[in-house]
């Protein structure tokens, strides 16, 4: 009788164990019944602003990647600057350069209205957003896992540290993943959002008048728009289709056009070389690992249950906080 109880014991805790990792885990039906008509309304508005702006594609998708590296996927790159919050905003990755923020403003304040109430966090606008933004320039689609709440902080401090900076080489890449649970194979898959989107002067400007490993054509192109002094904000395209999801990106790095040193250090005779080539020869492939990892992030120390909060306003905490 005593080893039978004790085996009922085990039992227990281990379908209560199992129930409480299932409570706390995302799901992409999340809002299936509390709001059917989110997830299309987002759409809706994201097809809308990339119809208008076709860079805003790549701006919301960073936007969530960049939310992910500090933090975990909580919306903390969303909050303004306040006596107590140091915005995210201010970090060196972001200030003038994250952009999209009126778009989740929009997404937020319609969604609200059709569900009734605030019951679709901005940690969740943020991640269906950017899996819309992929889509609707031609990218692959996927069940976003949703369910996240919103933290009541940012931190500046962790954003300058966190987000990987377009100066990294290799190694420092593969550790900065490592710290967030992401392997090689997501640094060059996550990498491969670089496809979509445009850079600012100050990011590649070292890079195109004193790299080595740079394709010298390729180098005075870009010097053209990018003067050795000044213009630290003049754009160019990371890759030759900055509006199109697709591998032209990995076929860039096997010809030393790679428009950072991060992007370029992928393919320079590292551990990386391989899954670039793999790439840039079969978009299927990249578009499949893009998927697995843009979900793995997207699970980065996430606030569920109890924990955090569903704003209001993307832009500050809740009151009663």
């Amino acid at each position: 009788m005593a080893s039978r109880s004790i085996f009922q014991v085990h039992v227990f805790l281990i379908l209560a164990l199992a129930t409480t990792a299932f409570s706390k885990a995302l799901s992409p039906y999340y809002y299936e019944k509390v709001c059917p008509k989110a997830l299309p309304t987002i759409k809706r508005i994201v097809e809308a602003a990339v119809s208008k702006e076709r860079r805003m594609g790549a701006s919301l998708l960073r936007l969530h990647n960049h939310d992910c590296f500090v933090q975990g996927c909580d919306a903390s790159v969303l909050l303004d600057a306040t006596s107590t919050i140091d915005s995210e905003k201010n970090a060196f990755s972001n200030i003038n350069s994250a952009r999209g923020f009126e778009v989740i403003d929009k997404i937020k304040k319609k969604v609200d209205k059709i569900c009734g109430r605030p019951v679709v966090s901005c940690a969740d606008i943020l991640a269906v957003a950017a899996r819309d933004s992929v889509v609707a320039l031609g990218g692959p689609t996927w069940k976003v896992p949703l369910g996240r709440r919103d933290s009541n902080t940012a931190n500046r401090t962790l954003a300058n540290s966190d987000i990987p900076s377009p100066f990294m080489d290799l190694p420092a890449l593969i550790d900065n993943f490592k710290k967030h649970g992401l392997g090689e194979r997501d640094l060059v898959a996550l990498s491969g959002g670089h496809t979509l989107g445009f850079a600012h002067c100050r990011n590649f400007r070292e890079r195109i008048y004193s790299g080595t490993n740079i394709n010298s054509d390729f180098a005075k192109k870009r010097r053209k728009t990018c003067p050795r002094k000044g213009g630290d904000t003049k754009l160019a395209p990371i890759d030759p289709t900055p509006a199109r999801f697709d591998n032209s990106y990995f076929s860039n790095l096997l010809k030393e056009k790679g428009l950072f040193v991060s992007d370029q250090a992928l393919f320079s005779n590292g551990s990386t070389d391989g899954l670039v080539k793999t790439y840039s020869y079969n978009p299927k492939a990249f578009s499949t690992d893009f998927v697995k990892s843009m979900i793995k992030m997207g699970n980065i120390k996430v606030l569920t249950g109890k924990r955090g909060q569903i704003r209001k306003n993307c832009r500050k905490v809740n009151s009663y906080y």
